[in-house]
């Protein structure tokens, strides 16, 4: 027998696949623009500072990238394998949980480790600049590789302890974020409070963070040890997660009788979220004459909460950074860091949200049997609208009032100064407008995307880049066209644009993203929701489009 069949055979798929070369290449370019990009712009400075900023801006980029790698790739591998029935018929040969695991890995990942691997050597371009070593550029190739696969390995975990593909993947993130940011910080703590504990450190090894600082060479020259066992924990976790996930894999795609403490426990839960049989009635009955789906997609109590508990952990941390630094905490920065972490965070959850239950009706058969009632398209879609507003409408206006004290705190600073305030008002207006218009975009292409992709996470993501990255890419260009213009001797231009010139500038750029592929996604979804949600599967955009004409005409003719 072959060793590892699964992995060979999902490595010659990939293999002869087109779309496996065009990521890496297309990964590859993205990093090549950026850096140009940077190096256009700031063209004027120092070398040494340049290839500093470059590296650091295109290191950190591909950390992120890693970071993020799990979530949208592994996470969902296994789960999804269970709920469509057939990951007990690998069970049925003589495949191993490794065989299992490791195949699943290579397949949802193969992708994603060819994408960072094409990054590598683009950042060799700051070494050769000057003010960087090769052991610091070696040292950040590796951590990004490792970072990487501790993502994926946490995701390929998760993915098979759960069921559900939003189980996995918010598991997944949650980890992340505990062993990148919550230890580390929790360490921090320990140390600013003046204890003595020696073993502080381990809550900063599992962190790819704090790899990522001690990689550079001012901090590795100072504590080198500290650096290789960040990379050796990382390492430990990654083939951890691995070796539980070939452990539970075998063991949980079957459905099996709940115990009797499993099942007080989901009892008890079931009762949380949607309560009591009489609050259930009420409940019911109000929203069902209202609109059934608005029922059917808001009958959970847990997910407002989890939005305002989440609201509550960074108020905490807020007031914690308030009563620790006092006055030097009220600034300009800490203000305008909250609110691209609370906007950020929305943005994300809402698009999440926007795109699931649709695809997980239209993967259950639900929407068909939704749309053979008196039940309209309009009503559904209104009734999905109705549910999100009742998880983040209140949760975005407090976020605007917070924003709001937040411009009348960065104003007073400003007239405290002595300078001028109009900069600081449009800049934190032009936030707020541009929140309320991402949000109202997100929940239409969500809405859609959810509707047509294979899977939520896919359905996130394609949404999250029409909404929030597309925008900050033409608005890249548009700089670099004005840069590379006034450089330009035969233009005979030289372009002097202030802050409030280049802040309108993104804002007419998001808010045509905003109205463009918002008006888009509405207009399909009126128009076309119905033979989406006859397609089991989504085929490619082309072919997609092609499906939806022939299914127009199709019904014209016998109308």
């Amino acid at each position: 027998m072959t060793f590892l069949p699964i992995v060979t055979r999902e490595l010659r798929v990939a293999a002869r696949r087109g779309g496996t070369y065009w990521q890496r290449t297309g990964a590859a370019l993205g990093v090549i623009v950026i850096g140009t990009w940077l190096y256009i712009v700031m063209q004027n400075e120092a070398p040494q500072k340049l290839s500093t900023l470059l590296f650091g801006t295109l290191t950190a980029s591909a950390l992120f990238y890693s970071l993020l790698s799990g979530v949208r790739t592994t996470a969902d591998s296994l789960s999804f394998e269970k709920r469509e029935g057939t990951l007990g018929l690998l069970f049925l040969t003589d495949l191993k949980g490794y065989d299992v695991v490791l195949g699943k890995l290579a397949a949802s990942s193969l992708n994603s480790f060819y994408s960072v691997m094409a990054v590598v050597p683009v950042l060799a371009i700051p070494l050769l600049m000057g003010g960087l070593t090769p052991e610091e550029f070696g040292r950040m190739a590796l951590v990004a590789v490792s970072t990487l696969f501790f993502s994926l390995a946490l995701g390929i975990a998760a993915s098979s302890v759960s069921r559900s593909a939003q189980k996995a993947m918010g598991l997944t993130a949650a980890l992340l974020v505990v062993l990148t940011v919550v230890l580390p910080a929790f360490g921090g703590v320990v140390a600013a409070i003046g204890r003595g504990w020696s073993a502080r450190w381990l809550l900063f090894f599992p962190s790819p963070a704090f790899a990522y600082y001690f990689a550079w060479d001012a901090s590795y020259r100072a504590q080198p040890k500290l650096f290789w066992y960040s990379m050796v924990t990382l390492q430990s976790l990654s083939w951890l997660c691995l070796g539980l996930a070939s452990v539970i894999t075998p063991r949980s795609w079957q459905d099996r009788p709940a115990g009797v403490q499993r099942l007080r426990w989901r009892e008890r839960w079931r009762l949380w979220a949607y309560g009591d049989a009489a609050e259930r009635l009420v409940f019911r009955r109000g929203l069902l004459d209202r609109n059934p789906f608005f029922w059917l997609a808001a009958r959970s109590r847990v997910k407002p909460a989890l939005v305002w508990a989440f609201l509550g952990v960074l108020a905490c941390g807020w007031v914690w950074g308030l009563a620790k630094y006092r006055r030097d905490w009220l600034g300009e920065s800490v203000y305008i860091t909250t609110a691209i972490i609370l906007n950020f965070s929305l943005r994300v959850w809402l698009a999440s949200e926007a795109t699931r239950q649709l695809s997980d009706e239209r993967r259950a058969g639900t929407l068909e049997l939704l749309l053979s009632t008196p039940l309209t398209v309009a009503e559904i879609l209104q009734g999905q609208f109705l549910a999100l507003a009742r998880q983040f409408l209140k949760p975005m206006i407090v976020l605007l009032i917070v924003e709001s004290l937040f411009m009348w705190g960065t104003v007073s600073a400003a007239w405290a100064r002595g300078e001028s305030s109009g900069f600081w008002v449009l800049l934190w207006l032009t936030g707020m407008l541009m929140l309320v218009a991402d949000l109202i975009a997100l929940a239409w292409v969500g809405m859609w995307q959810g509707l047509i992709a294979r899977n939520p996470s896919r359905a996130t993501t394609t949404s999250l880049t029409r909404i929030m990255v597309l925008p900050w890419v033409a608005y890249g260009i548009f700089v670099l066209f004005l840069v590379l213009l006034s450089a330009s001797p035969s233009s005979g231009m030289h372009f002097e644009g202030g802050p409030k010139f280049f802040l309108t500038v993104w804002f007419a750029f998001g808010l045509a993203a905003d109205i463009g592929f918002g008006a888009h996604a509405r207009n399909k979804l009126l128009r076309d929701f119905r033979l989406a949600a006859q397609q089991r599967y989504s085929s490619a955009p082309l072919f997609r489009w092609l499906g939806l004409m022939y299914g127009r005409w199709k019904l014209r003719g016998q109308s």
